[in-house]
């Protein structure tokens, strides 16, 4: 199913981008959904075709826009449970669980977010992302938990996908990591593009990408007899791209606990702590977890926080690491 929305461009949007002039006439669809159209080759000016989003348009310049709303594959509703921290009539925020993937993707079309999200909620959900990825405003990656929030309308998912795009949106993680990170406090800024060497990694690229930040701060350092020394950080987004914070971390010459793509592969210990090596066996996954999330309500306009628990294998090296230091 196609929408064509059609505009006379007036003088006082003269120069702008279209991308730009777009999101503000079109308030139903966020700004990244929009470029993407763009790109698809479904903006014309002047009878012209545009795929550049960063195109300027001049006064009076015929704009026609198409908005491919085709539902490209069907998404199977699947009975999954959800952890709900918080819902009302246009936000549910949820606690991901590890091992959960976000929305359908390669090799993955069943057990995802989206698949229990359009199971509970139906048509009753954001659609701007698509018809794959309802209600879904950002993502978290498989293996780390914590908290997202789900728009169940396209209003809802603007306002919100504003925040993102304006980098207002206060999102917290916990983790833990191999030594010490230096300085212990800072701010890493870089582009993250895809790795050159595998595709499914990302890497800091000097030329390339899309702009990443992130601040960190060391909560302690754990420094104990037969267990490599470990630091408990505190990561603040203020970019969300893909693997970000374990991208940043792997730039600062340390990789998370139970990261398999980004840590060093065939861990050797020896005499190390029992307890301590089950413990992190046991992890499955990255020590990451999305902690805090902090927003303006997309429709009631107040300051909303939520924050979640750390996940009990997460926990579990915790109170090893701190009973050992006690």
């Amino acid at each position: 199913m196609n929408k064509t929305i059609k505009f006379s461009v007036k003088k006082v949007d003269s120069f702008k981008r279209v991308d730009v002039f777009l999101s503000e006439k079109i308030k139903e669809y966020t700004r990244s959904f929009l470029t993407k159209q763009i790109k698809k080759g479904n903006l014309s000016i002047n009878n012209k075709i545009v795929c550049s989003p960063s195109s300027k348009i001049k006064t009076n310049d015929q704009i026609n826009f198409q908005i491919d709303l085709k539902k490209d594959n069907k998404l199977n509703p699947k009975n999954i449970k959800l952890n709900i921290v918080f819902e009302d009539e246009d936000i549910l925020v949820i606690d991901k669980p590890k091992g959960m993937v976000v929305h359908p993707g390669a090799g993955n079309f069943e057990n995802t977010l989206a698949n229990a999200l359009v199971h509970k909620y139906k048509k009753n959900l954001s659609n701007l992302n698509g018809h794959l990825r309802p209600g879904i405003v950002h993502r978290i990656d498989k293996n780390t938990t914590g908290l997202l929030v789900v728009a169940k309308n396209n209003i809802a998912h603007s306002k919100l996908g504003e925040q993102f795009a304006n980098h207002s949106i206060g999102r917290k993680y916990i983790c833990l990591v191999w030594g010490v990170i230096r300085p212990l406090n800072g701010r890493v800024e870089t582009l993250i593009s895809r790795s050159k060497k595998n595709r499914q990694l990302m890497s800091v690229s000097e030329v390339r990408g899309k702009k990443a930040i992130t601040n960190y701060k060391t909560l302690k350092v754990f420094v104990i007899k037969n267990i490599p020394k470990i630091s408990l950080l505190e990561c603040e987004l203020e970019t969300g791209r893909t693997h970000q914070i374990r991208v940043h971390i792997n730039h600062k010459g340390s990789s998370l606990l139970g990261d398999k793509q980004y840590g060093k592969k065939n861990l050797k210990f020896k005499n190390i702590n029992k307890n301590f090596l089950e413990a992190l066996e046991n992890l499955d996954g990255q020590a990451l977890h999305a902690q805090t999330l902090e927003f303006i309500h997309p429709t009631k306009n107040f300051l909303v926080k939520f924050e979640s628990k750390i996940p009990r294998n997460l926990k579990k090296i915790l109170n090893i690491l701190e009973d050992l230091t006690s």
